[in-house]
């Protein structure tokens, strides 16, 4: 098992993020990507954690910092972690485990503990009541997306499904990725004894993100959505997204890429749109993922 880290400007999160995953008893292969910060995160990384490899960028690519450091790993089985998360003591040798007894299984999604106070993240019961139907000797829950920072992925199938979207870069990336690793016969299912804490980050621009979560979720709607479905998406976050500055850059933003969308649209296959499309209710029912900020 190896642990890929992205980071940007977020220095003292991301030793603090090194130091628990290097205390880990699996003793993980750990991989440091730094998206071009100018805080001295990489030379600091290098400099008190030398087992760590560090890999510098010069600009923020945002998930594809993700793409860029498995790449540097030998491991079957990489697990993604954010700089202000972290894996309980245990959870990375029982992914590999039961990646190990399910070799059409793609990734593991973990359940997420919102520090500092112990509470489970709301987003972990929509994923416990996954409704996407899944083969019965899946572990978990069938998924349909999942949480980048909170996951195990196999190797192999996450090269061949093209890791991250250079284009979507970071919000809501996830999603891209999973419709294309099922498309390509893979399976994403949630595992409870699998366990990732979150300290949220208070450096952080959620207007920023927001606009970029918008965008994002539009596109990737209309690149692997038929039209009816994409249709429906649209008219509903248009509906009920907020009025305002934010959203209608978001929109604006999602409009630019019309001719790179006409290019890359590719509708997933019917098979699967029947499986993931009955997340679109759940979706419309979730309090935990709303556009605010």
């Amino acid at each position: 098992m190896s642990v890929v880290v992205i980071t940007w400007q977020r220095r003292d999160e991301a030793l603090a993020c090194l130091a628990r995953l290097l205390e880990l008893p699996e003793r993980p292969h750990v991989v440091l990507v730094d998206n071009g910060s100018t805080d001295g995160t990489a030379d600091a990384a290098r400099e008190r954690f030398p087992g760590v490899e560090v890999v510098a960028l010069s600009r923020n690519l945002g998930a594809v910092g993700r793409n860029i450091g498995v790449r540097r790993t030998r491991t079957p089985y990489v697990a993604f972690c954010d700089d202000d998360t972290w894996w309980t003591p245990g959870s990375l040798s029982r992914a590999a485990d039961v990646l190990d007894a399910h070799p059409r299984l793609a990734l593991l999604n973990a359940r997420i503990v919102v520090e500092p106070f112990g509470v489970e993240d709301p987003i972990v019961a929509e994923l416990r009541d996954s409704p996407v139907p899944g083969p019965p000797w899946l572990p978990g829950p069938a998924l349909g997306s999942f949480l980048a920072g909170a996951s195990v992925v196999r190797r192999d199938a996450f090269e061949a499904a093209g890791g991250f979207s250079e284009r979507i870069w970071l919000g809501g990336e996830e999603e891209l990725l999973a419709t294309d690793l099922v498309s390509g016969g893979w399976e994403l299912c949630y595992l409870e004894e699998l366990t990732v804490h979150h300290r949220a980050s208070v450096v952080r621009d959620a207007t920023h993100r927001r606009r970029i979560g918008l965008r994002n979720t539009l596109w990737f709607t209309w690149l692997r959505r038929p039209a009816g479905a994409a249709v429906r998406r649209t008219l509903f976050l248009a509906r009920t997204v907020p009025r305002d500055r934010t959203s209608l850059l978001g929109a604006l933003d999602a409009i630019r890429g019309l001719g790179w969308l006409l290019t890359h649209r590719r509708p997933r296959p019917a098979v699967v749109e029947a499986r993931l499309g009955v997340l679109d209710e759940a979706q419309r029912r979730s309090t935990a993922r709303r556009y605010v900020g």
